[in-house]
């Protein structure tokens, strides 16, 4: 009886020293902020739920509030981009967007970090400064990650717009068109995207068997 009165009383001291700090409770306020954003349809949760877990690794950049986010779990032929504005909880420019030729068909299912592999890489970048290229006005981004996604600017990953990103090839096509690994945007959405995220938001890509990326290279 004595032991079951310690077990008791043990439990409770437990729950009043962390209260809010209990892994659930963390992950009923991810959820509570899926919902409220109503992601499901363009980001899937688990995708949702790793990017916030992992923007909470970072502070102090003057975009902190915006967070883009690509979930490549679902296929080129349904909306998988968003940037969503934390601060006002909003979800911004939610659209399709192309990956890479080296990734797969219609399902983006393989992902490289090496220069010449057209794959598509995942984990956090950082948005740099824009330029005008082959591709049109495009985005600079530095990959977070190392050994994950840090040759991004080696490998010339960027944010650009291209006809084949546009929803419109779907009706002759069973799939987007792919870029060799940039996330690609509709040319209607891809300037008013880049001028929003700009120098200094982050960006999460998410894929099949996506492992934490952030656990270990942000860490600290």
């Amino acid at each position: 009886m004595k032991k079951i009165k310690f077990l008791f009383l043990l439990v409770c001291c437990y729950k009043f020293v962390w209260g809010n700090h209990l892994p659930g409770t963390m992950q009923t306020e991810s959820q509570k902020l899926y919902q409220e954003l109503k992601l499901e349809g363009i980001i899937g949760f688990p995708a949702f739920q790793q990017a916030i877990a992992g923007y909470n690794k970072f502070s102090g950049n003057k975009k902190n509030h915006l967070l883009a986010l690509i979930d490549f779990t679902k296929p080129s032929t349904e909306k998988r981009f968003c940037v969503i504005d934390l601060k006002q909880k909003k979800i911004l420019f939610p659209s399709y967007v192309a990956h890479g030729r080296g990734s797969g068909e219609k399902y983006a299912v393989s992902f490289s970090n090496q220069p010449g592999s057209y794959k598509s890489s995942l984990g956090f970048y950082r948005t740099g400064n824009t330029y005008s290229g082959k591709n049109g006005y495009s985005l600079l981004l530095d990959g977070l990650e190392k050994g994950v996604n840090d040759k991004a600017r080696e490998r010339a990953i960027v944010i650009h717009g291209a006809a084949y990103a546009d929803p419109t090839v779907l009706n002759t096509q069973n799939r987007l068109g792919r870029s060799l690994g940039c996330p690609a945007l509709p040319p209607a959405i891809s300037r008013q995207v880049i001028d929003t995220i700009k120098e200094g938001a982050l960006l999460y890509i998410h894929g099949i068997n996506n492992p934490h990326f952030y656990s270990s290279s942000l860490s600290g």
